[in-house]
């Protein structure tokens, strides 16, 4: 919608988790370090804890691109809010396992440990990351352990990587489970944005999306967008977006306080205040207004 208007290629706000958005926020950076430093060491769990929004998925995508890169097999589970046996399936679908249509847990378990035996042999590591670990139940996290049981005297043959919210570290302190939270040798936390992170971040979203203009939001509207964010990346990608909108539907070429102050009014998971979304919506229409008007333009000028 806006695009052209601002010069850009694409949107550069969306809340998809684009690896070539990645910013190298400071616990970003160190997060990313720790885990290629981690992996190249031969450690067996690690884990990385951030709110919602923070970006975990993110990093999780970019730690695994660069895992591609050093000739290691790699696995990524989205969603393990599954029982062990189908922990075990989705593990062994991920690592290209082969297995018969009817097969009871201990026989997927000595396939895929036959599986990383061989990659062991031939130097490989085998990573498997798991999203949203908190939702993981505690009987599938303990099965997650025994699966890394397999080690040689130097490493062990799986590495695991755990990313979640907070709610992880709570469900470690089980006592059920506290082999597993012993056996965690590195721990990330990542934290949101500064007000001069924010600067940087939205600076270096546009010139991804290329952007090449003079400043696009005043510091004023960084101020406000920081301020109601909180710093989370994803409520930046949000509120960013919807300040173009604002911009574009107003004909104007930079982003201002005002224009963040309407995406945050219409945004429930800032302020829920739904009565005040009637304000963006007139943003809306003036929007199409001035993408039906130039699109009429066009066509006239064109018409023999």
């Amino acid at each position: 919608m806006y695009q052209e208007h601002f010069g850009l290629r694409e949107a550069p706000f969306t809340i998809t988790p684009d690896t070539s958005f990645f910013f190298a926020h400071s616990s970003h950076r160190e997060a990313l370090n720790t885990l290629l430093v981690a992996v190249r060491s031969g450690e067996g769990f690690m884990k990385v804890v951030g709110e919602v929004g923070t970006g975990k998925t993110m990093l999780c995508r970019k730690f695994l691109s660069a895992l591609e890169q050093d000739q290691c097999l790699t696995a990524y589970i989205p969603n393990p809010y599954v029982g062990p046996n189908t922990l075990l399936l989705a593990v062994a679908d991920e690592l290209g396992v082969s297995y018969p249509e009817r097969i009871n847990q201990h026989q997927l378990l000595k396939l895929i440990t036959a599986f990383l035996m061989e990659a062991g042999a031939e130097r490989k590591r085998v990573v498997l990351c798991l999203d949203e670990a908190q939702a993981m139940p505690v009987e599938t996290l303990e099965a997650l352990r025994l699966l890394t049981n397999l080690e040689t005297e130097r490493r062990k043959l799986l590495q695991v990587v755990l990313f979640g919210q907070p709610e992880l570290d709570t469900k470690l302190n089980d006592r059920m489970i506290r082999q597993l939270k012993q056996r965690i040798t590195f721990s990330c936390r990542l934290r949101p944005l500064s007000l001069a992170d924010v600067d940087f971040y939205l600076a270096h979203r546009l010139t991804i999306a290329g952007y090449r203009g003079a400043r696009l939001f005043t510091a004023e509207a960084v101020k406000r967008l920081h301020r109601a964010s909180g710093g989370v990346p994803r409520l930046i990608n949000i509120l960013g977006h919807k300040a173009l909108i604002a911009t574009f539907g107003e004909g104007a070429r930079r982003v201002t306080e005002r224009h963040v102050r309407v995406a945050v009014d219409d945004t429930e998971s800032v302020f829920p205040n739904p009565g005040l979304r009637r304000r963006l919506m007139r943003y809306f229409g003036l929007a199409a207004s001035v993408a039906f008007v130039c699109a009429s333009a066009v066509t006239w000028i064109r018409w023999p």
